[in-house]
């Protein structure tokens, strides 16, 4: 199970990548909870969904260094960057912890910096 985790989250970031939001949520559960740790949660994919339309309208870039699975997790470490709609760029390191439910991204932990 652990690869077929692996290999969703994979198609679920290139979804974001390509800017298709929906077809990321197509890897999620009806009720995600998406947790920036230290900033805020977002209860569902209507949540998730209008956050990213703000905060992704120019998709972002990921770099995956290394994705580490047990049972019903994935861990992601690497990076994204991020453009504002001025055209700045801005790189953050980040650790995404996600817990799998019946073959979906059920949670998020994200810590970003």
């Amino acid at each position: 199970m652990s690869n077929q985790h692996k290999s969703a989250l994979r198609q679920a970031n290139a979804a974001i990548s390509r800017g298709d939001i929906e077809g990321f949520l197509a890897y999620c559960t009806d009720d995600i909870q998406w947790t920036t740790v230290g900033v805020s949660t977002l209860d569902g994919k209507d949540a998730v969904r209008a956050w990213m339309a703000d905060a992704y309208a120019q998709p972002p870039v990921f770099t995956v260094d290394h994705l580490i699975a047990e049972e019903d997790f994935v861990i992601a470490l690497g990076g994204i960057t991020a453009t504002a709609a001025d055209g700045s760029q801005t790189r953050h390191a980040y650790s995404d912890v996600w817990r799998f439910h019946d073959g979906k991204m059920a949670e998020l932990r994200a810590f970003v910096i």
